[in-house]
Formats: structure tokens, C-alpha cells, sequence
């Protein structure tokens, strides 16, 4: 069995085929449950975030599994697999592994130690227990990559910088704005991206803040915690004509705002310009509102200039966040590696005990002369003949595990010894 990991990223797509691969929360049990009916897919999780969206799974056949992921995606996105394909990234096995733990430590980020990926990567992993469709193999490998990720936040200062994309977002307005004080805000959503955002912006010299959201309840949570005041989705157009900066991040599946909306606000302000910072996937706003005269419009990959300028900022930690992921990836492959072989090892000494015990009891009429201390002495020789005749063995296993040599070693004592493949229930992973 192997593990693998398809997927796209902001590097690798540019956001409007990101967002058509977009499962939102009240998808993702149907989508997992879909994955995991496929005929080489054993355990599955998925990773979809502003930034990705990546498919996990333990599979019997890799190209094979490869072949159900990406017809998925084809059919999920309406995208024809063949050019699917052409965007796609596969990781298997080790490499897989890497990618997971990357990924945790924020390292594979637009925004390298960005905070939220280590819980939505733990939050992926939980989803896909709760559903069902991960089990020991996945969760050994998440459970690994999620602690990791915590040590990189906890031993270096990778995230001392704004690091988050909700952070990004309001810097990167800072910088188009020339600065935020005075400024009006909307923020639209209340979510976790909304919440960033909005914190961020309150913690600045503004004039106001204002929170719009279709579900009222949480718009009016969020607003007493940023000191800002709430309005229903159906004013936003009003308060288009009045605010400075509109930080948008709903969980919408659809355009929540057309460009005949924007265009009816700017004609009651002619003479002022209007920034909309657009981080929801799928976005908020019509890509078509960009060309309005006046209105600036800027999505995600907007912000990946501010990336790669955080990054240099921060070379010296994002350094040692590697190597402390890489020394846990290694850690990990070493003991993945002993655990695949523990099953053999251990059915290689049971049936050396089968043997030594049915000889015992074969040749028990003979031993019954034997005073209790000789017969103790004969158990003890036949006892040392058994350990050391399987010992060699059992180095040589443990020694070359992981490798094609280790490979060839299991099979070889599996069909010398006449053991069962216990494969099917080693916690790879």
C-alpha cells in the first residue's frame, strides 16, 4: 500500500481554476465518501483551503489510484481530465510524506508560517476520521505532520511577521491605501478569514468597521469583538458607495456580488476610488468589477508578491523550520520503515516458537527420566539454537526495511517460512 497525494496550489493554478476545485465544509463528507467508494482508494482525507486543495489517500495501486483521484477532480470542477492533468502535482510514498509535513509547518504556504494551515490540516485529518474514511494508515502519517508543525511554531519565530493570508490581505491594502487610518471598512463574512481580517484592520487607526454577513447572529459576534457595527447582506450596496476598503471572505459557492452592483455604488462617488481585497474562494466578487473606472480589485494572487517579500524577511527561521521538519520526516520514515517490518519479525519468532514447542512436546516421553534442573538446561539449549538461528534474520529485516533489498527480504522469509502477509494491518502510516 502506498500513500499518496494529488492536488493544486497557488503555484501551481492560477485562482480561477483554484476556487472551481473549492470543496466547502458542506461538501466535504459527501466528497469523502465519494473518494473513498472508488476501487483503489482505501483511506482518504482532503485538504481545502484558500490556497489548495490536495486529495490524501492510501491506496493499493498507485497509478491506478492516481487515475480515480484526478477523474474526481475532472468531474467535481466540470474540467476535462486530459488538461486536469496538466496542473496537477502527485507525491507518492516519501515524497508524499514530505509534502504533508511541509504543508502543517506552513512551509508549502503562499504565506511561508502562516498560522491557520496546522489547524486546517488537523481539522482535514478529524473530518476524514469522522466520516469514516481515515483510519490508522492516515492518521499515523497526520498525527506526525500535525505535531511537527506545532514544534516549528513553538521553537522558531517563523510567524513573528504577518503571516496569515487574513493579514496579508489588510497589509497589502495598507500598502495600495498608503495607509489605513481614517479609512472606512466593510468586511463581508464572519468566518475564521473575516475574523483575521477584521482584527487586523481594528487594531489599526480606522474610522469604522463595519460587519456584513448573511447569517446576522455571527456578523453581530464578530462585530462586538472588533468594535465595529453590522449591517444585512442586502444593504452592502449602500454601503459600497461610502466605505474605503472592502475586505471580502464568505463561504458563498457562488458570485455574492456582481458587477452591476459595484458599478450602481461607484456612480454615487464619482471622484472616489474604491480598493476591494477579495481572499474567498470562490471569490466574492465578479472578476468583471476590476474594470470598473475607480475600483481596484485584487484577489490572491495579488498577495503573492507580499509573500515572497515576508519570506526574505524571514529566511533565517523559515531555515530552521526546515530543518527541524526535515529531522521529524526522517524520524518518521525510520520508524514507518520498522513498523512495516514488525509483522514479519514477529510471525518469523512465533513460528520459531511453533517449532521449538511441538519438538518439546514431540520428544516429552523421553524427558521423563530427566530431573526438573536437566530438562530446564534442554529447554534452555533448544531455546538459544531457535534465537540464534533467527537472529541474522531478523537484523538483516529490521536493517534493510523500506528499501527494494528490504523488500525482497519479506518476501523472501514470508515463502521460506511459510508466513502469512500480515501487510494488510501494519500502521504504515
Amino acid at each position: 500500500m502506498s500513500l499518496i497525494v494529488v492536488g493544486l496550489n497557488h503555484r501551481t493554478v492560477p485562482v480561477e481554476l483554484l476556487e472551481r476545485m473549492a470543496v466547502p465544509d458542506s461538501a466535504l463528507g459527501k466528497v469523502l465518501h465519494d473518494l473513498s467508494e472508488r476501487e483503489h482508494l482505501l483511506e482518504v482525507a482532503v485538504l481545502s483551503t484558500c490556497n489548495r486543495t490536495e486529495i490524501y489517500a492510501y491506496c493499493s495501486r498507485f497509478h491506478s489510484a492516481v487515475g480515480d483521484v484526478v477523474q474526481f477532480l475532472a468531474d467535481y470542477s466540470a474540467a476535462p481530465a486530459d488538461e486536469l492533468s496538466e496542473h496537477l502535482y502527485t507525491y507518492y510514498d516519501d515524497a508524499a510524506v514530505t509534502h504533508l509535513f511541509n504543508v502543517a509547518a506552513g512551509l508549502d504556504s503562499m504565506i511561508v508560517g502562516e498560522n491557520e494551515i496546522l489547524g486546517q490540516v488537523r481539522d482535514a485529518w478529524q473530518v476524514a476520521v469522522d466520516e469514516g474514511t481515515a483510519a490508522t494508515l492516515l492518521g499515523y502519517a497526520f498525527r506526525h505532520a500535525v505535531e511537527s508543525g506545532k514544534r516549528v511554531r513553538t521553537e522558531t519565530e517563523i510567524n513573528r511577521h504577518p503571516v496569515s493570508v487574513s493579514s496579508a490581505a489588510v497589509a497589502v491594502a495598507g500598502e495600495r491605501l498608503g495607509g489605513l487610518e481614517g479609512c472606512s471598512v466593510l468586511v463581508l463574512g464572519a468566518g475564521e478569514m473575516s475574523e483575521g481580517m477584521s482584527q487586523a484592520v481594528a487594531r489599526r487607526d480606522i474610522a469604522d468597521i463595519t460587519i456584513a454577513n448573511r447569517t446576522v447572529e455571527n456578523a453581530r459576534a464578530l462585530a462586538e469583538r472588533v468594535g465595529g457595527r453590522v449591517v444585512p447582506i442586502p444593504e452592502v450596496e449602500a454601503q459600497l458607495a461610502a466605505v474605503d476598503l472592502v475586505l471580502a471572505s464568505t463561504g458563498a459557492h457562488d458570485v455574492l456580488v456582481e458587477r452591476s452592483v459595484v458599478e450602481a455604488a461607484m456612480a454615487h462617488r464619482p471622484d472616489r476610488k474604491l480598493l476591494i481585497v477579495d481572499v474567498a474562494l470562490p471569490r466574492d466578487f465578479d472578476p468583471g468589477v476590476g474594470e470598473i473606472p475607480g475600483v481596484t480589485l485584487l484577489d490572491l494572487d495579488d498577495l503573492k508578491d507580499y509573500a515572497r517579500r515576508s519570506s526574505r524577511r524571514r529566511s533565517t527561521e523559515i531555515t530552521r523550520a526546515r530543518e527541524i521538519v526535515s529531522a521529524a520526516i526522517d524520524r518518521y520514515l525510520d520508524e514507518r520503515r520498522q513498523r512495516m517490518v514488525a509483522p514479519v519479525v514477529a510471525a518469523l519468532r512465533e513460528r520459531g516458537t511453533e517449532i521449538r514447542n511441538g519438538e518439546l512436546d514431540r520428544f516429552a516421553a523421553r524427558f521423563g527420566d530427566l530431573a526438573p534442573e536437566t530438562r530446564a538446561a534442554v529447554e534452555a539449549v533448544v531455546d538459544a539454537v531457535v534465537n540464534k538461528l533467527l537472529h541474522e534474520p531478523t537484523v538483516r529485516l529490521k536493517e534493510s526495511a523500506g528499501t527494494d533489498r528490504g523488500d525482497l527480504f519479506v518476501d523472501a522469509v514470508r515463502a521460506l517460512f511459510d508466513l502469512a502477509d500480515a501487510s494488510a494491518d501494519q500502521p504504515e502510516g
